[in-house]
């Protein structure tokens, strides 16, 4: 039996500028398998792994026909190679792990059971399981309690309650090995219809001539004019932009030990706070003194929940305005006050660190 937890190592949260999902590597071929919907208008990705360490990964392959994508990793990844397992090996009411990061959470393990391990949904058959399966799970693999990858997590009926699907192992199997023979050079499309690979936008197939979505395979997500500007500004931090993309116009990254988080609010209104420290349990009253003598204009202190925040907030047509380059410097200078402020509140008043906070860059 393969040790399982080397197994979850082999799982990762991808975050784009429109959400996050899941997806697995596989050793062999060097890539991340994940779900086409995950990385559909986007050409390069952040990726997480279950120690939240972020690194980027380029998109280079689709095939829409399966809602599968290989993502090339943009650093070397140290894990064991993945074992796959047939679906003729599989039965109903086999026991099943679906892995991956549900609403973006944490490394989360659910189990359910084989309901069917050949549901045909839209001409395409599919293994049904119980398993619980939410948002943020498509991508990631479905395994065995042995370790053996059976499928990748696609999709669930929004009406209904312990219903999921994954795509059987054999189709992911079959398509890494093309893959491996005719490794892409760049970003390209595996024809739903003939499988010959596509690298540039066309209405048709220039093997058999189907008519394809180029629109859909090809097109690149466009940002808006606030997330063009706040990622200008991220970039003034030393931050790539990419690997701090948690959704759409939200944001979250590490300066120092500081978790940042910029995002809009009440669609008003620019956001970008941090979670500190933890409340001490003794002193208090001189705590409360200095958060509410407002030491850290153009920004606020708060507390939420036993948790002090530092937090500047900004009216969104102040950003288009005669303002906005002193609102870059202003959201540059927080990222550096707040890693300066967590150690000043545990060192003059006994405050721990957020869970939240980086430990190592302390």
């Amino acid at each position: 039996m393969t040790d399982l937890n080397e197994i979850f190592k082999l799982v990762f949260k991808i975050k784009t500028s429109r959400g996050s999902g899941s997806g697995f590597y596989s050793k062999k071929h060097g890539v991340i398998v994940t779900n086409f919907h995950v990385v559909n208008g986007e050409r390069e990705v952040c990726v997480e792994n279950t120690d939240k360490k972020p690194f980027k990964a380029e998109v280079v392959l689709i095939s829409p026909r399966f809602d599968l994508a290989f993502l090339k990793p943009g650093c070397e990844i140290q894990a064991p190679e993945i074992d796959f397992a047939g679906v003729e090996n599989l039965k109903n009411m086999d026991k099943v792990l679906v892995l991956g990061y549900p609403f973006g959470f944490p490394f989360t393990v659910t189990e359910g059971i084989i309901s069917n391990t050949g549901q045909l949904v839209n001409g395409q058959c599919y293994i049904q399981t119980d398993a619980a399966i939410n948002p943020g799970n498509s991508g990631g693999p479905m395994i065995l309690p042995q370790g053996k990858v059976i499928g990748i997590t696609t999709c669930k009926f929004k009406e209904a309650e312990n219903i999921g699907f994954s795509l059987p192992a054999d189709i992911i199997s079959k398509e890494l090995s093309i893959f491996e023979q005719k490794f892409p050079s760049k970003y390209s499309v595996r024809c739903p219809s003939c499988s010959f690979l596509l690298e540039t936008e066309d209405e048709y197939c220039e093997n058999c001539g189907a008519k394809l979505d180029s629109k859909t395979f090809f097109s690149m997500t466009s940002m808006s004019g606030l997330s063009v500007f706040v990622e200008k500004t991220i970039e003034m931090m030393g931050i790539d932009p990419i690997l701090a993309r948690n959704g759409y116009e939200f944001w979250e990254f590490h300066k120092g030990s500081a978790l940042l988080r910029i995002f809009v609010y009440r669609t008003n209104y620019l956001i970008v706070t941090c979670p500190l420290v933890k409340l001490p349990q003794e002193n208090l009253t001189e705590l409360y003194k200095f958060i509410l003598s407002n030491p850290v204009i153009p920004f606020y202190l708060g507390i939420d929940k036993g948790i002090v925040y530092i937090s500047y907030r900004i009216h969104l047509s102040d950003i288009n305005s005669s303002f906005s380059e002193k609102i870059k410097k202003d959201i540059v200078e927080i990222s550096h006050k707040a890693d300066e402020m967590d150690n000043y509140l545990i060192n003059s008043f006994g405050c721990v660190l957020s869970e939240e906070a980086d430990k190592t860059a302390v």
